[in-house]
């Protein structure tokens, strides 16, 4: 029997497969380029058609089509093939996902036959629904009053609507479970996945995020006055910057595919990164707005640090949550003074929101992945559009162009609604 220091080494969580659906690429290869080259991928936007809605940009999804509320008329590129009986169930999110966890498997090296009716591979996913689909639902039943209810009403709108149709699809056998913390909830999707995989409940996770960029996903935001009012993609998504006035919505989806590194050594995967600790810790302050001192996410941060038995010193980059609200940045900003620079260290800090825009839930699974590129491929993100930083960011290191430097260490943050707070911290993987 393994002595219990191998037996932890066998269970560390790794990546083995990324998978992009992103506003900045739809393919590992067109990301990296877009954040090693600082390309957005924010366009112009009119909502209901209606020209006084003062939301004008969205990060948008390229080569994909789903606005219709009907499977029939969305489309997506050939390489995918969805089978009908599982495009039905989808909401047009849950293409994201799927295509992503495709490209995701297609990296790691794993067939279906490896992952369908395997009780140690699970599926843990993140979304908010689709207010898009729920809303032609609940239509449709008001219009019958209450006579006709669709087939697909609940499992094709609501939260967990990632986990029925993939799993189903997938032939998951093992877990199967959903994460609704707001704009931390793949993040929670991401660490519990861990957390079953060092406990040897599990070999393998595919963690999946997705998010549509619908008027009825975005808008909402509007009441808050969260959302930007730019009509210019350098001035509207810019994290860290005085000037911001709110961030832009995005859509898409992402997946990681994580293993123990036993599981992955074992079927001769190539590693990519591993997943070293997170944390996790709550604001207790507002129900929508961070503690103004960042308060929770210092315990995350801390926390993850502690899990991953690294110093701050060794944080080489901190992929920040910072979506380019007021608030949120500022928040987020004091944090990182706090448990880095207070504590001697200057880790590089970046968000990538400047190019992709916040894609809400699934920013935590698509940041991670993110950072597993710079690990793995030798770059740092930088702050697209940041020109000059907010007084709150004095001392933190926020350089505007990428950076050719090769991370050991990477710190990945998110926080959402309630004051609930994540970070992971993934590392170089050294065999």
């Amino acid at each position: 029997m393994n002595d219990p220091e191998s037996q932890a080494r066998d269970r560390i969580p790794v990546v083995t497969g990324l998978g992009f659906i992103t506003p900045i690429g739809c393919d590992r290869a067109g990301v990296v380029r877009s954040l090693r080259e600082g390309r957005h991928g924010l366009v112009p936007a009119r909502f209901f058609d209606n020209p006084d809605v003062p939301v004008c940009l969205v990060g948008a999804v390229p080569d994909f089509a789903l606005e219709s509320t009907h499977p029939r008329d969305w489309r997506w590129p050939e390489r995918y093939s969805i089978p009908r009986e599982t495009l039905r169930a989808l909401a047009p999110h849950g293409v994201y996902a799927f295509c992503a966890l495709v490209q995701a498997l297609e990296a790691a090296g794993l067939g279906a036959a490896q992952v369908a009716g395997d009780a140690r591979t699970g599926l843990f996913s993140a979304s908010a629904g689709s207010a898009l689909m729920l809303h032609r639902f609940v239509d449709e039943i008001r219009a019958t009053r209450g006579m006709r209810a669709h087939p697909m009403c609940v499992v094709g709108s609501i939260a967990g609507t990632l986990n029925f149709g993939l799993a189903a699809h997938f032939g998951v056998a093992g877990a199967v479970c959903g994460f609704v913390s707001a704009c931390a909830s793949s993040s929670h999707a991401l660490g519990y996945a861990c957390d079953e995989i060092r406990l040897g409940r599990l070999d393998r996770v595919l963690v999946v995020g997705a998010e549509e960029h619908s008027a009825e996903t975005v808008l909402g935001f509007s009441g808050m006055r969260a959302l930007s009012t730019e009509t210019e993609p350098r001035l509207a998504s810019r994290p860290f910057d005085a000037g911001r006035d709110g961030f832009v919505g995005a859509g898409g989806g992402a997946a990681l595919i994580v293993e123990s590194a036993a599981a992955a050594q074992a079927r001769g995967a190539r590693i990519l990164a591993a997943i070293a600790g997170w944390g996790q810790g709550a604001d207790g302050h507002a129900i929508a707005v961070s503690h103004p001192e960042g308060a929770g996410l210092q315990r995350a941060m801390r926390a993850a640090l502690a899990d991953a038995r690294v110093e701050a010193r060794a944080v080489d980059w901190v992929c920040a949550h910072a979506t380019s609200t007021p608030a949120g940045d500022r928040a987020e900003a004091l944090a990182l003074r706090a448990v880095f620079a207070d504590a001697g260290a200057r880790p590089v800090v970046s968000s990538t929101k400047g190019l992709t825009g916040h894609p809400l839930s699934l920013s935590g699974v698509l940041e991670a992945a993110f950072g597993v590129l710079a690990i793995d491929e030798g770059f740092i993100p930088g702050n697209a559009h940041l020109v000059t930083p907010d007084a709150a960011c004095a001392g933190l290191d926020l350089p505007v162009a990428s950076l050719a430097r090769a991370p050991d260490v990477v710190v990945n943050n998110s926080s959402g609604f309630g004051g609930s707070n994540v970070c992971h911290v993934l590392r170089r993987w050294r065999g």
